[in-house]
C-alpha cells in the first residue's frame, strides 16, 4: 500500500481537489492506498474538510493543537502512516499527483527514495528565487548536498521511513535528509504548476529561520567560519603590532585614530556575529535537551 502524506495549513480551498485529483491518478492506476493529511494548526475551516473526507476509509487525518511547522507535520504523517512506501507531497497542487504512479513504479523497481526533481520553479517573485539559490548554494556548500532542484515531493521505502522516524533529533530538515540517508535512488522530474487556490503560507521571517535551522542542523562550519575569522583577525593585529613596536622604537610618529576605530568597530561586529553563531548552535543543543515533542496531535479522524 501507497501511503501519501499531505501537510496543510489553513488550505481549506485546496484539500477536496487534492483528494480528488489523488484518488483519480491512483485508483485508474490500480493502487492500494491511503491519505493522510495533517492539518498544522490552520485557523480556517481545514480540518471540517478532512473530517468530511473521512468518511471515505481511504482517508485519515490529524490536527495539530497548534502551528508545528510543515517539518513537523510531514514527520507526524510519516509516523502514523501504514503503507509499504510512503509519498509526501504539497496540499496546494504544485506538486502534480500525476507522478505518484511513476515514482511508485520506480519504487517496485527497486528504489528506496525516488526523489521529485524540479524542470523549473514556476511562477515566483524575484526575491524569493534569489534568496532560494542563495540558500541552496550555501547548503551545497557547507553540507557539501545539492538541493537545488530537490523538492519535498519524495516517495520514501517503508524501510528509510521507519529510520526517519526513529531519529532522536528534534529539529529535522525532510528535504535534505534524503540526501544524508544514502541508499539507492531514482528521480522524477516535473514542473511546478500554479496554486490551486490560495496564496504561500512562506514569508521572508519564515524564510529566513527556516534556512538558517535547516544549515545549522547539516553542518558545522559556521562554528569553523568564526574559528577561521579569529585566526585572520590574529594574523592582521600581530602584523599592526610589529609595525606599531618598529614606528614606536625609531622615533616615527604613531598617527592612525580613524584605523583605530574601524579596527575597534570591526573586531566588535566579527566577535557579535560569532557570538550569534555559537548562540544559535547553544540554542539548538538547549532545544534537544527540552525533550519537548515535536508536536501535539489534538485530535485524529
Amino acid at each position: 500500500m501507497l501511503s501519501v502524506v499531505i501537510p496543510a495549513y489553513n488550505e481549506a480551498e485546496n484539500i477536496s481537489v487534492t483528494a480528488i485529483r489523488i484518488d483519480t491518478v491512483l485508483s485508474f492506476a490500480t493502487i492500494d492506498y491511503e491519505l493522510i493529511f495533517v492539518d498544522d494548526g490552520s485557523t480556517d475551516e481545514t480540518f471540517a474538510t478532512i473530517t468530511t473526507l473521512s468518511n471515505d476509509k481511504q482517508v485519515r487525518g490529524l490536527k495539530f493543537s497548534r502551528n508545528f511547522g510543515k517539518e513537523a507535520a510531514v514527520m507526524a504523517g510519516l509516523n502514523c502512516a501504514k503503507g509499504d512506501c510512503c509519498a509526501v507531497l504539497d496540499c496546494d497542487l504544485q506538486h502534480p499527483p500525476e507522478k505518484l504512479v511513476e515514482m511508485y513504479r520506480l519504487w517496485q523497481e527497486g528504489a528506496m527514495i525516488v526523489e521529485g526533481i524540479k524542470v523549473d520553479r514556476g511562477k515566483e517573485a524575484l526575491w524569493y528565487r534569489l534568496l532560494a539559490k542563495l540558500f541552496y548554494g550555501i547548503m551545497n556548500c557547507f553540507a557539501g548536498f545539492d538541493l537545488q532542484r530537490s523538492s519535498d515531493y519524495k516517495l520514501l521505502d517503508r524501510k528509510v521511513v521507519d529510520i526517519l522516524c526513529h531519529l532522536p533529533e528534534k529539529k529535522l530538515f525532510f528535504r535534505g535528509l534524503s540526501s544524508y540517508f544514502g541508499f539507492a535512488k531514482a528521480e522524477v522530474f516535473f514542473e511546478v504548476a500554479p496554486r490551486y487556490a490560495g496564496k504561500s503560507k512562506w514569508n521572508l521571517l519564515g524564510l529566513w529561520r527556516y534556512a538558517i535551522n535547516n544549515i545549522t542542523a547539516f553542518s558545522a562550519l559556521p562554528l569553523q567560519i568564526v574559528t577561521c575569522t579569529g585566526v585572520f583577525m590574529f594574523i592582521i593585529f600581530v602584523v599592526l603590532g610589529i609595525q606599531t613596536l618598529y614606528n614606536y622604537i625609531t622615533g616615527q610618529s604613531i598617527e592612525g585614530f580613524t584605523t583605530v576605530i574601524l579596527l575597534l568597530l570591526f573586531i566588535g561586529s566579527t566577535l557579535a556575529i560569532g557570538l550569534g553563531v555559537i548562540g544559535h548552535y547553544i540554542a539548538r543543543i538547549y532545544d534537544e535537551v527540552k525533550g519537548r515533542p515535536v508536536y501535539i496531535v489534538e485530535q485524529e479522524v
